[in-house]
């Protein structure tokens, strides 16, 4: 039972561990039979050596990639980057064996028609290497400002045009440095919101960095405070307690299954917030005791999933993260694919349910691979407008 539970628990990571060792073995195999390399030993010698170590390499990535396994990583940031670019050669060697795959399905033409598709392939063939090198190099840190309009029922007057920065997902550590977190803060500032939020996960493993990531959050500039609630990273490395209370000695207050009443000329504005909602247990049991009546309600949660409950249960506003927008989205057929739709529909953007709303920001690091691809990072600006 422990064991299926655990397959159960982690079979997104053993899935693409097992399709990278395959394609490391079919790509091997391809190299193994050129004309070139079978006349050679060195070469055949020199390319079996290439599987093996790929295959070590991406074995190691997806094992490190499990968040048990994560805490025994060494804090190096370069030992970070050889599990990151590992699992990105993982995904680009399935892209690679699949698109040959389809490629040698094709129907063969003229000889004249062939070279054009040979060359056609060379280029498709190189896609996913171009695709996720520009996600490394260039929108990984190609950070923008989402402005939203949310629409609410019976806004208080005192509340139209209220602004709520929204930040996410900082992730500081190897993959963001403190330098791009003052980047970061320094455009949230210039948005002059009226409350800032961060829904969780403020660094990746190491509860060391949360010194440095708050001290940086410190600097956020909002008319009616800082205020955030925790995410799954935290939780992982148990650095829930001391994220609050060195939170709290810096100005930004972490709301932790509590709310927070702010007043706007007239009007209340009830911030709750949560921890992060595992699956395993009911999501928001008993967060509907924070609702206060003829509030505007506002739910911070790291995770979006839990949109419909929080939506009966009296929150007109949730704000999450947790997705980053997919982190690698590709469109097919006006569709946005990307890993994050595999456990939840509210993946990035503003949806509504009845007279409740949620919006999911793409927030602003990364994890697992150093790489965006079709959703760069993002400061969310949050404007409430009456219906």
């Amino acid at each position: 039972m422990w064991l299926l539970a655990r397959l159960q628990r982690y079979w997104p990571e053993l899935l693409g561990m097992l399709l990278a060792l395959a394609a490391q073995i079919q790509l091997g195999w391809w190299l193994l039979k050129g004309p070139r390399v079978e006349r050679s030993a060195v070469l055949r010698r020199t390319v079996k050596v290439a599987v093996l170590l790929a295959s070590v390499w991406v074995l190691l990535g997806f094992f490190f990639s499990i968040q048990r396994m994560a805490r025994w990583l060494p804090p190096s940031p370069g030992v970070v980057w050889l599990r990151g670019l590992a699992l990105a050669w993982a995904m680009i060697s399935v892209g690679e064996v699949a698109i040959w795959f389809l490629w040698r399905r094709a129907p063969q033409y003229d000889p004249g028609r062939r070279r054009l598709l040979r060359a056609a392939g060379g280029v498709l063939a190189a896609a996913p290497i171009a695709g996720l090198g520009f996600g490394i190099l260039v929108q990984r840190t190609d950070l923008r400002v989402r402005e939203v309009k949310v629409l609410v029922g019976g806004l208080p007057k005192d509340f139209q045009g209220l602004r709520l920065v929204h930040l996410s997902d900082i992730h500081l550590g190897a993959f963001l440095s403190e330098r791009e977190l003052e980047r970061v803060v320094g455009v949230a500032n210039e948005l002059r919101g009226h409350v800032a939020v961060i829904t969780g996960d403020l660094v990746s493993w190491r509860v060391e960095a949360l010194d440095a990531c708050l001290g940086r959050l410190a600097k956020l500039r909002a008319e009616a405070g800082i205020f955030g609630c925790m995410g799954n990273h935290e939780a992982y490395f148990n650095g829930e307690s001391y994220a609050a209370l060195k939170g709290a000695s810096v100005g930004v207050e972490f709301l932790r299954q509590r709310s927070h009443r702010l007043r706007f000329g007239s009007g209340i504005l009830n911030l709750v917030g949560v921890d992060y909602q595992s699956q395993r247990r009911p999501y928001l049991a008993g967060a509907q005791r924070w609702v206060e009546p003829g509030a505007l309600n506002v739910l911070l949660c790291h995770n979006p999933d839990v949109f419909p409950v929080a939506a009966r249960q009296g929150y007109q506003l949730t704000l999450a993260g947790h997705t980053h927008g997919g982190q690698l989205v590709l469109e097919l057929f006006n569709q946005p694919l990307c890993a994050a739709r595999f456990y939840t529909p509210f993946v990035y953007g503003l949806y509504r349910r009845g007279p409740a709303s949620i919006y999911v920001t793409r927030g602003i690091g990364t994890v697992g691979i150093p790489a965006r691809l079709g959703a760069p990072p993002e400061v969310a600006l949050i404007r409430l407008c009456a219906t």
